[in-house]
């Protein structure tokens, strides 16, 4: 499928501006809109692999935006920096997720996209972004997560959070805690939130990225990729979309 990109800016905090990064199949519309998926990254920023990630989702037939969350499209390769920044959003998660909310408007508003099907995807760090978005109650019908981390801003609320969930975690996952994942199904049990855990056999954290042994290499950090895992993953998640999201293009 044929797809078409472009950066949104979104502004936000007296004139912070958001970068995020847009793919939508090329014959979209606004008479033709389609469901909508929000990206989030893992703590390095928008870099390559999750623009690539949207750009998948596009020729997949969805509208994805990866999202700018450090705004001026801030990216890193260096995991002290992207620690820096990452630090910096958690302290203050009222603006982080203020962000999300202004991205997932203008996102929904402005494109054509069907904002009454949206989903979120969220890598790493952006896995709690993601589960977040849904706790604060954005109008999300399906999230995602690929080695996520799934500490809650606050916990999941029934009838507050709408969202199914669908969870990736690496069985070797150095620093997400099986202890974490299971902290989640009590949270989202309590709630009554709709979720399916798969845990990968190999997988270390950042298991889908295939940047994650350079990465991990270049920083003396415990990631892997996983190509399996990878896969088996991404095709449960756009299996899992378009069930939610009533996207059945090819």
């Amino acid at each position: 499928m044929d797809i078409k990109t472009y950066e949104l800016k979104t502004t936000v905090d007296y004139g912070m501006e958001l970068l995020s990064y847009v793919a939508l199949p090329a014959d979209t519309t606004d008479a033709s809109a389609v469901p909508g998926i929000l990206v989030a990254p893992e703590w390095w920023g928008s870099v390559a692999y999750p623009q690539h990630v949207a750009e998948k989702l596009a020729r997949a037939g969805f509208a994805a935006i990866t999202m700018d969350i450090y705004g001026e499209g801030k990216l890193t390769t260096d995991a002290a920096q992207a620690n820096e920044w990452m630090q910096q959003m958690l302290a203050d998660p009222d603006k982080l997720m203020g962000r999300c909310q202004a991205i997932l408007n203008d996102f929904s508003d402005q494109l054509p996209v069907d904002g009454n099907n949206l989903g979120a995807i969220g890598f790493c760090f952006g896995g709690k972004i993601v589960l977040d978005m849904a706790r604060e109650g954005m109008p999300l019908k399906a999230i995602a997560t690929f080695h996520g981390n799934p500490a809650p801003k606050q916990p999941a609320e029934k009838g507050k959070f709408t969202a199914e969930v669908l969870v990736a975690h690496g069985a070797d996952d150095s620093m997400v805690s099986m202890d974490a994942i299971e902290g989640l199904k009590k949270e989202l049990d309590n709630a009554e939130v709709t979720y399916t855990i798969d845990v990968y056999d190999d997988a270390k954290h950042g298991f889908s990225n295939p940047e994650a042994d350079k990465r991990a290499a270049d920083n003396g950090i415990d990631l892997g990729y996983n190509e399996t895992a990878a896969n088996e993953s991404w095709n449960k998640m756009i299996e899992f979309m378009r069930e939610k999201l009533h996207n059945h293009d090819e």
